[in-house]
């Protein structure tokens, strides 16, 4: 698509759209630990390709039973592969391997800085204004990160796992940011919404099964209410109710603006953390949450928002 195509103008945001919000705030909020649950005898990959593996399916199931649209040109499919790499599979193999080094609620809490890298990532691919009140939450953002990690950085040191784990997290937050866009070229496409889901999650199964045939990890399920609790609830919660929300969430507002929802994540997922992880506040920690929300506030407030 040319940078200089306009985006799609937003839908007001009214009742239903502030539902669709909250939705989504809950739904990825209580996420977070799930995720983490879900480490240990599995590998993440593995964990991963069956869940978009059970999620697509259903998927597929529910656009076919419902008379939607499954056939599409190459072109197309280029764009739900695009998708399915950075909505549904990569972003969340580099989020499973960060959770190794970081409990749920200091993952959600990078998570949050999509809300800024979305708008930046739009101003790159497709010409959006970058206004100073981006680049100030950027700022924000990116220092309450800092204080957060500040504790365990100093702990096991700069070329520890910690620094790997952020790392990750880091690249699984740009990756979903990049997929948030390439769901609104598919909405300005007219392109179904869910037939796209659909494909995407495939193609991020298929992702997920390369990257298990390329580490070599077996593919095995664990047996215990622990495991297969928290998959069941990642599949039918986050995963398939949550994107369905989410989609139609930035079908109706922008990419944009649908990407400040994740300013709410860190507060759900660090109130999870702290009761059934043990998540130790500090006042640096708690300095950091406040920046990176205010970072967050700080776009999401008075003034345009770009609506790609």
């Amino acid at each position: 698509m040319a940078a200089s195509t306009p985006p799609a103008a937003p839908t007001a945001f009214g009742p239903v759209e502030a539902t669709l919000y909250v939705a989504t705030v809950l739904l990825w909020g209580t996420g977070w630990l799930p995720l983490r649950l879900q480490l240990g005898v599995v590998a993440p990959e593995v964990s991963g390709m069956l869940r978009f593996l059970i999620s697509g399916a259903i998927m597929f199931v529910a656009v076919g039973v419902s008379g939607g649209k499954l056939a599409f040109r190459p072109r197309d499919h280029l764009l739900f592969a695009g998708l399915g790499a950075c909505l549904f599979s990569l972003n969340f193999v580099t989020f499973y391997y960060a959770g190794y080094h970081l409990k749920s609620g200091v993952m959600s809490v990078v998570f949050s800085l999509a809300s800024v890298c979305i708008p930046v990532l739009s101003a790159l691919m497709f010409g959006t204004r970058l206004t100073v009140r981006i680049l100030v939450g950027t700022v924000l953002g990116v220092g309450g990160i800092a204080l957060v990690f500040e504790p365990s950085l100093v702990e096991t040191g700069f070329d520890g796992a910690v620094l790997v784990a952020l790392a990750l997290a880091i690249a699984g937050t740009l990756l979903f940011s990049l997929g948030s866009l390439l769901t609104g070229v598919v909405s300005r496409r007219g392109l179904p919404l869910f037939s796209a889901t659909a494909w995407g999650m495939a193609y991020g199964c298929l992702v997920f099964l390369l990257v298990t045939l390329v580490s070599g990890a077996p593919v095995q399920l664990e047996w215990t209410p622990r495991y297969l609790g928290a998959l069941a609830y990642l599949i039918v919660g986050p995963t398939l109710l949550g994107f369905a929300i989410y989609l139609q969430l930035i079908r109706r507002i922008g990419a944009s603006r649908a990407g400040y929802g994740t300013v709410l994540f860190p507060l759900v997922a660090l109130l999870i953390s702290t009761v059934f992880e043990g998540y130790h506040w500090t006042l640096e920690a708690g300095l950091g949450v406040a920046l990176v929300l205010a970072g967050n506030v700080v776009v999401l407030t008075p003034g345009r928002a770009a609506a790609t």
